[in-house]
């Protein structure tokens, strides 16, 4: 009788060290409407998205039944052009307000 034998997983990669996007990381400069909300200082996307969030929750804009909604105020009306915008629509209206 011969007894099968398992097969054996390949022995997984070493981990490497993620490091982050240079478009991520590079300073933009906001437009008028956004420097209002997070500053007019050129900052890379991740910390004006930080920096807006920030905004968003010492101010208590998010919407208490659906917490995925964002409520604009009159400053983030300028930015997003609109009264509610969902959090995962927010990065992309972000982009026109930057260089």
């Amino acid at each position: 009788m011969a007894t099968a034998k398992k097969a054996t997983a390949a022995p997984a990669a070493p981990a490497k060290k993620r490091t982050p996007n240079a478009a991520f990381m590079k300073p933009l400069t906001p437009s008028a409407a956004l420097a209002a909300v997070v500053g007019s200082t050129p900052l890379p996307r991740t910390e004006i998205i930080s920096k807006l969030w920030v905004y968003i929750k010492a101010n208590n804009l998010q919407d208490a039944s659906n917490k995925r909604m964002i409520n604009a105020d009159a400053k983030l009306k300028e930015v997003f052009g609109k009264p509610q915008v969902s959090m995962f629509e927010m990065a992309g209206l972000i982009g026109k307000h930057v260089k």
